[in-house]
């Protein structure tokens, strides 16, 4: 079962789990995640405490909270970048480690080479004939006019496009992203959660979207998790039609219901989320 936070109701409850059971046929494509009394420690300090959580194949869940709340350090667990101090990280029934050729990983830096061309850099690593495959990926995402020519020619929002364009050439079952859309404007921040939301609906790979901004969360996820002090505190079903009419009453009630909870927790922010080294046997969208 998905962890439900405390004071749901019944009939809340209810409803969630009848969705979770409705996703469509073509996001089973995606990775189901459990994760399982999950507990990350830096020394003394705990940053995750008894995480438990079910993502259904293909879901959409947005993860946001306060600097330093733990929401970056669980995608990085999920990632493999770091291993937990307790608990279970499974894809399916098996270890979410026997997955890792199907996730990808995106930064909010799209940390392309800046000597090879665009192509180049959605090909990186591949070998034998992935050209096509490139230029496919890179018509996904509107770039196959570009593929010759070199990074510092791109926009930010295009080069972020790009290291989606990196992802989807591994044709990815779960798809992580950590603020990929933090430094963009606003405007190109609401083309590409449009586009991301876009290819979701046509691959149908599991996303996990860490963010600080609540209302991108309520405009493309499933479903919002809120950590708090390195617990989950809230979560909450999106359950609105897609394509999300934005600024609409619902929409801002659910953006009001998530932000009033962020904004009630008590305390000051807490330090900054401890940072160790990628492993460099990972494979990932940058």
């Amino acid at each position: 079962m998905p962890a439900l936070a405390p004071g749901l109701s019944s009939e809340q409850r209810r409803c969630r789990m009848t969705s979770l059971k409705q996703q469509p046929p073509h996001l089973l494509r995606g990775i189901p995640l459990a994760v399982r009394n999950l507990k990350k420690a830096f020394g003394t300090r705990e940053v995750l405490k008894d995480i438990d959580l079910h993502i259904p194949a293909g879901q959409f869940v947005a993860i946001v909270g306060r600097s330093g709340c733990g929401k970056s350090t669980l995608l990085r667990l999920l990632a493999g970048l770091d291993k937990p101090t307790e608990g279970q990280l499974l894809a399916g029934s098996a270890p979410l480690d026997d997955a890792r050729e199907d996730t990808r990983l995106m930064f909010q830096e799209a940390r392309l080479l800046p000597w090879k061309k665009i192509i180049d850099n959605v090909g990186l690593g591949l070998s034998g004939d992935w050209r096509a495959q490139a230029l496919e990926a890179l018509e996904a995402v509107g770039l196959a006019e570009r593929a010759n020519e070199w990074p510092a020619a791109l926009s930010g929002g295009q080069k972020q496009r790009v290291a989606l364009a990196r992802a989807l050439i591994h044709k990815p079952r779960l798809l992580l992203l950590d603020e990929p859309l933090g430094a963009l404007d606003a405007l190109t921040r609401i083309e590409m959660q449009q586009l991301i939301e876009k290819l979701w609906g046509q691959y149908g790979f599991t996303v996990l979207l860490v963010t600080h901004d609540v209302s991108e969360a309520v405009a493309i996820a499933d479903r919002v998790i809120l950590i708090e002090e390195g617990q989950i505190g809230l979560d909450l079903l999106v359950d609105l039609p897609r394509p999300r009419a934005r600024g609409s009453h619902r929409l801002a009630a659910l953006e009001a219901e998530v932000l009033n909870r962020v904004l009630a927790i008590p305390g000051s922010p807490p330090d900054p989320e401890p940072f160790s080294p990628l492993p460099t046997q990972l494979r990932w969208a940058n």
